[in-house]
């Protein structure tokens, strides 16, 4: 990973730049969003829930955690984190170490890539991250949403091994990359939207509200990231979760076109938006705990690992 360390606002001297863009570790990514997703997977799990909600299924954020825990207690609420945790691990450490590589070969101490570059780099990132995190994101969403089916079809995986080793038996290989297709999108217009926003944002701080480079700064500019990012990644999230929950019967026959038909012809448009409000309530968070936890991972690398030009400032 690369960052200029040196986003004050204020024109940097002669020496600092002359000073090449620090490298952070590509794990770093994975890390903080491990971290931010052990905090907010309940959220995650009522936005899942909401957005595979069959009639008669209680309604709002509220009366769907109320029910859960009647009927599975606290821990019901944790329905699917091993699974949560490992799609962590391989669609955030590739999203975030493939977009800051990229971002490292546009930046330097005299200049910082522009809007359309940034979102350009992170879509790729985003892409890339969404290949590869398909797997996790697919038996996530199933563990997720399991306890809300009937007895007779639920899948019961106890973790996130046993999960991908019983679609590969019982569906196929090919179920591993279910949805791949919208969840790409997603994965294209939340990293577009999501990271290119946050820095977008922390350099408007900086440079046009004269805060410093530092925990208000990241927090306010995570929080305007998360908003871009839940609204414009909705209509595509709720497509990419009807279709990863389906069972193989009911996705028989059904492209996404269909899907799509199938769903204005019942709900109208307001589709695009069932689930607004917990997506933004756990994404939010999420966002924020995740650029909160990446940027502490960054401030104590700096600490242990000094650079020689940053001593001659």
């Amino acid at each position: 990973m690369a960052d200029s360390d040196n986003m004050k606002g204020s024109k940097p001297s002669s020496a600092q730049q002359s000073l090449p863009s620090r490298h952070y570790p590509f794990w770093f990514g994975g890390s903080a969003s491990c971290m931010a997703t052990a905090t907010t997977h309940p959220l995650d799990l009522l936005k899942v829930r909401l957005q595979t909600r069959k009639p008669g299924d209680p309604a709002g954020m509220l009366r769907t955690a109320a029910h859960i825990v009647k009927n599975n207690g606290v821990l019901g609420l944790y329905n699917g984190l091993s699974a949560s945790l490992l799609r962590a691990i391989t669609y955030s450490t590739t999203r975030f170490g493939v977009y800051e590589e990229l971002k490292s070969h546009f930046t330097s101490a005299e200049s910082s890539p522009s809007l359309p570059t940034l979102v350009l780099m992170a879509s790729a990132a985003g892409f890339a991250g969404g290949l590869v995190g398909n797997p996790a994101d697919v038996l996530n969403v199933r563990m997720q949403s399991d306890a809300a089916l009937a007895p007779a079809q639920r899948r019961n995986y106890r973790h996130a091994l046993h999960g991908l080793v019983q679609m590969v038996l019982s569906e196929g290989p090919s179920s591993l990359f279910r949805g791949l297709w919208p969840n790409s999108a997603r994965a294209i217009l939340m990293n577009a939207s999501q990271l290119s926003t946050y820095d977008t944002f922390k350099g408007i701080c900086i440079k046009h509200f004269s805060m410093s480079d530092n925990i208000n700064t990241h927090f306010t500019a995570s929080l305007m990231a998360g908003f871009m990012a839940t609204t414009i990644c909705s209509p595509v999230d709720v497509i990419k979760t009807r279709i990863m929950t389906a069972s193989p019967a009911e996705s028989k026959g059904h492209g996404i076109v269909g899907l799509l038909k199938e769903v204005v012809r019942k709900e109208g448009f307001s589709w695009m938006f069932r689930g607004w409000i917990p997506s933004f309530v756990r994404l939010a968070p999420q966002t924020i705990a995740t650029f909160l936890f990446l940027e502490e991972h960054k401030k104590i690398y700096r600490a242990f690992n000094p650079r020689i030009e940053d001593a001659l400032l």
